[in-house]
């Protein structure tokens, strides 16, 4: 769901991390792709009448092209894919790139122009505009289109509204019912908390009971609802803590010290512009999706719950359809089993690209 912090707060001064460069020259030279056929850009690119960054990684353009929606809604995930990404370029072309509001799209442009634009549909539409770029750019006929956590909020519509770019759609940490995800993971973390005995979280928690109930989910009542089940391996399973993540940008040789500033900034400038209409999303009503459709869901996932997730694909009809459970990790999916996804996207989505891709030729 909401995937930074809730109580992020706007920093005043951008701390010096020079002291981190040579790892990340050692992490770039890594990460640098030498592969005569291969494909290492990064570029703005105008996108929905602003400058949006966008990064492209693979070692074969012959490969499909895949898109990746991030979540947050301001999280980009270009400052941690070095964490779990090269494997995945051997068999795809990916795209990143930071949504309105985000990491250094966020510092492209003017904030005051960009206030009023920061509507779902806004951001549905970006995606869209971008995917039919990428097309043109990289010469394929559709792409593979994931999105995860509020990623999928974006990406799922775009899958709706434009089926005839997309292979395929991977939902990583899903939102089907944003009400009904709140409920699962409060209930989980106060569950979780009278079992472990946590006076603290279980007064924390019972202090915004019923939650959500029938009063306004504002802000403060979310950030108390999401402390607990996220301690107790609702975000990483098994872990309290997910620096590895929060952190990670440090080592990031694709942001420099303004851009991994951006990345609190960001959360602080979009999400309370977002929140009501997040707030309200609801895919439990769609029967019918338009292209095939796979879902990687957490076991221990209780920052998007995976139940409603398995739920709503059992019920739907699509061209194709597969749940992929993954039985140790929670929210962060491709950080926590990187070879399962891996394996998971060849087995299942690789295929329907390959062939979609060679449907006219």
């Amino acid at each position: 769901m909401l995937a930074l912090p809730l109580a992020a707060e706007a920093q005043d001064t951008c701390p010096d991390r020079s002291g981190y460069a040579p790892a990340r020259e050692i992490i770039a030279d890594l990460g640098h792709i030498v592969s005569p056929d291969g494909v290492q850009e990064a570029y703005a690119a105008k996108v929905g009448g602003i400058e949006q960054w966008v990064n492209v990684r693979g070692q074969d353009r012959g490969n499909p092209l895949l898109l990746f929606v991030h979540g947050g809604p301001a999280s980009p995930v270009i400052p941690t894919l070095w964490q779990f990404q090269r494997p995945l370029e051997e068999y795809f072309t990916v795209v990143n790139y930071d949504q309105r509001g985000a990491g250094k799209t966020l510092l492209l442009n003017p904030q005051a122009e960009v206030a009023g634009t920061l509507h779902i549909q806004r951001y549905v539409d970006d995606a869209i505009e971008l995917a039919d770029q990428l097309r043109q750019r990289y010469h394929k006929r559709k792409l593979v289109l994931v999105g995860h956590s509020w990623g999928t909020v974006v990406a799922m519509q775009a899958a709706l509204q434009r089926p005839d770019l997309f292979h395929a759609y991977v939902g990583i940490g899903q939102v089907i019912d944003v009400r009904t995800n709140e409920q699962v993971s409060f209930d989980y973390g106060l569950r979780t908390a009278r079992e472990h005995g946590n006076a603290e979280a279980v007064r924390e928690m019972e202090s915004i009971a019923p939650y959500p109930g029938d009063r306004p989910i504002t802000r403060e009542r979310i950030v108390i609802a999401r402390k607990w089940p996220q301690h107790y391996g609702g975000l990483s399973a098994y872990r309290s803590e997910s620096d590895y993540f929060f952190r990670g940008p440090r080592l990031s040789p694709d942001y420099d010290d303004a851009a991994r500033c951006a990345i609190d900034a960001g959360s602080v400038f979009t999400l309370g512009r977002l929140l009501d209409e997040f707030l309200q999303v609801d895919y439990s009503g769609v029967k019918e999706f338009p292209v095939p459709v796979v879902m990687f869901m957490g076991r221990h996932d209780y920052t998007t719950p995976s139940a409603p997730t398995a739920a709503w694909l059992a019920q739907v009809r699509a061209p194709y359809k597969q749940g992929v459970w993954f039985e140790h990790s929670a929210h962060m999916m491709p950080w926590e089993e990187p070879g399962k996804t891996l394996v998971s996207l060849l087995e299942h989505v690789r295929p329907l690209a390959v062939e979609g891709e060679a449907g006219d030729r």
